[in-house]
């Protein structure tokens, strides 16, 4: 159950304890216009900026609503306490010295549970952390500078990082931001709880989170479904995809699959939005801020230059922007305002015959917006004023922002470089009804990020299969076991035969068909062991292979050959630190690392996931029958997957991690090759 921070968020009253810290707090709140009860707590001395200090917590006319804890560690807890007692709504804890990560001493740790003891059902945010900012209500708990400014309405950030939320209050993009709370260490509130508690104010239009960890799945899953309910969109940055490396290395797929593809999956598979960069973050806030997730695709670009027009063209290339053709009769009236001279084309480079006209640059405008673009963009970059005179650009702002009045159509400007629309102009656009994204390449994210989160708003997924800690020691079964464990949840593999020895393999032969392959038991990567000897014909063969292989491994597998298979797949499962599981499927072979063709779902997938991703691979022309070849059997191979995945689902308390590469994919059927399943003791 969310906690409620209704309170905290929102408070009428704030209590204030601390020295230097709390200065800085009530300088906020008196810049900011709070109207609220201010009461600092502070023995030392008599007032704080002209505000009269309490001498204890004793002193406090009623339980605050919110207070900003500013001693040291120690004093921390014994304030929170006291408050909690009171029944205080809420505290931002600012001392650190407390976990801020997991290699901390157990002092620390213990302390941080001490503090979390103290607060009991007092929700509190942090410790190590700078507070909260509320532009709705101009409630500030926070004791450093900040660059926003009241709102009516506006987007909510929760950020784990003080210092990031610090720069985004910064920006001169003109998003308007309604909230913005640092979560600090989460030793109670995570993010996702914070998250939660501000899609309940409806003057909050969309959730940005900067994410260094998703902490509690479960709450997260939570506030993902609370998102798509109320119809708010989230976008995400989640850093920390090159910290580290996988630990498991065994199989192919821990090796390609990395740290992020199950944030990713995780993020994608909720409806979250994610984006690489804090520039891209913003402006996808913004647009979604101001028109709110696309229907579709189709988007028309207009400028009056063939080079932006070129340029948007390349940059949507790799997107989902569908720069769609303009209707007969839109096209018609483009041609009668424009003249022979211009080709009406999407994007579109309408030159400058008709600038300084703006009622024929309205006309224009309108004409573009008038069919059924899902987003209409006006690339416009203007000279900058301290060296130039933008005046000559008016006509354009003039005809843009009426031609949107008349069509009512969803409209966006969009600058080739961030700084070329000042926040004059940029004011102006948004008053208009027109957004303003900053940055060709920030735009195209955030175009892009509105599509996707259009696409998404139907989702609703099943719960994540989640594991608990792995921390026991683990084994891994052979492949002949692997491949019978997984046999029995339905996935077809080669008949096979193990053998101790060279004239074991020889006798085991006559119960197989040639062709054969031989395999050394012993080691997880076979090949680059050379333990695998493929096509082989007959026994002498066979023999010789036996022998080249025997002194590097502990037995011999040997199994009849799976004859011109039309590809050959990876599908892998990994147990990710979240606690998720991560499918991967992808390329498979020898060459699977240097293809890196991979699609990331998580468990539990469904039927249609898995064929979607199969269809996104580089590799999906050789399924669908290439260059005369026949089509893969994709029923037998979806059949293959979900084999994979029931195990997984059943072995989740133990499973550490899975492959069978290669799958191969036949006109009739698709067969396991090999198999690797490691599992923890059990």
């Amino acid at each position: 159950m969310t906690p409620d921070l209704s309170r905290l968020l929102r408070p009428k009253s704030i209590a204030l304890f601390g020295g230097g810290w709390a200065v800085n707090v009530v300088e906020q709140l008196q810049r900011s216009g709070f109207d609220g009860d201010i009461w600092p707590v502070n023995p030392k001395r008599s007032d704080i900026c002209g505000v009269p200090c309490l001498a204890s917590i004793d002193d406090l006319p009623s339980a605050p609503d919110a207070s900003f804890v500013g001693v040291n560690r120690d004093a921390t807890i014994e304030v929170v306490e006291r408050l909690s007692l009171m029944g205080a709504g809420g505290a931002t804890c600012f001392a650190s010295g407390f976990r801020e990560s997991e290699d901390v001493s157990s002092k620390d740790a213990d302390r941080q549970a001490r503090l979390v003891e103290a607060a009991g059902a007092m929700p509190i945010l942090g410790p190590n952390c700078y507070g909260l900012i509320n532009y709705l209500d101009n409630a500030v708990l926070w004791p450093d500078q900040h660059g926003g400014v009241g709102v009516d309405s506006g987007v909510a950030i929760v950020a784990q990082s003080s210092n990031i939320a610090i720069n985004m209050t910064m920006q001169a993009r003109g998003l308007p931001i309604a909230y913005v709370v640092a979560a600090g260490n989460q030793a109670q509130i995570g993010a996702s709880d914070i998250a939660s508690a501000l899609l309940e104010d409806d003057r909050v239009t969309a959730i940005g989170l900067y994410l260094e960890g998703f902490g509690d799945i479960r709450s997260l899953e939570a506030f993902a479904a609370k998102a798509r309910a109320r119809r708010k969109p989230v976008v995400a940055i989640k850093i920390g995809r090159s910290d580290k490396a996988r630990a498991a290395t065994l199989t192919h797929t821990a090796s390609i699959a990395g740290d992020a593809a199950a944030g990713s999956a995780l993020l994608r598979r909720l409806g979250i939005i994610e984006v690489a960069s804090i520039a891209g973050f913003l402006e996808s806030l913004k647009l979604l801020h101001t028109i709110g997730p696309l229907p579709g695709a189709a988007v028309c670009s207009v400028s009056c230059s063939g080079g932006e027009a070129s340029l948007m063209a390349d940059a949507g290339e790799a997107t989902a922007l569908d720069f769609a053709d303009f209707a007969p009769a839109q096209r018609a009236a483009l041609e009668a305002e424009l003249g022979p001279l211009v080709t009406i084309s999407n994007p579109l480079d309408y030159h400058t015959f008709i600038w300084g006209d703006v009622p024929r640059m309205t006309r224009v405008f309108e004409a573009v917006m008038a069919e059924s673009f899902d987003l209409t963009v006006f690339i416009l970059d203007l000279p900058r004023a301290d060296r130039c005179d933008p005046s000559g650009y008016q006509c354009a702002v003039d005809a843009i922002i009426a031609a949107r009045a008349r069509s009512g159509a969803r409209v966006a400007v969009l600058s080739s470089l961030p700084e070329n629309l000042d926040a004059a102009h940029t004011q102006r656009f948004m008053q208009g009804g027109v957004t303003v994204l900053h940055g060709m390449e920030e735009g195209i994210v955030a175009i892009a990020a509105a599509i996707e989160a259009g696409r998404l708003e139907a989702a609703d997924p099943a719960p994540l299969l989640l594991a608990a800690d792995a921390a026991r020691s683990s084994t891994i079964l052979s492949e002949a076991a692997s491949k019978q464990a997984l046999s029995e949840f339905g996935l077809v593999v080669p008949r096979s035969i193990e053998a101790a020895s060279i004239d074991a393999v020889l006798d085991a032969s006559a119960a197989l068909s040639f062709p054969v392959a031989l395999k050394g038991v012993g080691a997880a990567h076979k090949s680059e062991a050379g333990l695998v000897a493929l096509n082989i014909a007959d026994e002498p063969a066979l023999k010789a292979a036996a022998c080249r292989m025997r002194h590097a491994c502990d037995g011999f597998l040997v199994e009849e050959m799976v004859t011109q298979p039309l590809a050959e797949l990876l599908v892998g499962v990994t147990r990710d630190p979240t606690g998720t599981f991560l499918l991967t499927i992808g390329a498979g072979g020898v060459l699977t690392e240097i293809m890196a063709d991979t699609a990331n779902l998580l468990l539990p997938a469904s039927r249609d996931d898995i064929a979607t991703a199969l269809m996104s691979l580089k590799i999906a022309p050789l399924l669908s029958g290439y260059r005369g070849k026949p089509a893969a059997d994709l029923e037998a191979l979806i059949d293959a997957v979900q084999a994979v995945c029931r195990y997984a689902e059943t072995h989740a308390a133990r499973l550490v991690e899975l492959e069978v590469n290669p799958l191969m994919a036949c006109a009739s059927g698709a067969i396991a090759a090999d198999a690797l399943i490691c599992l923890t003791e059990a």
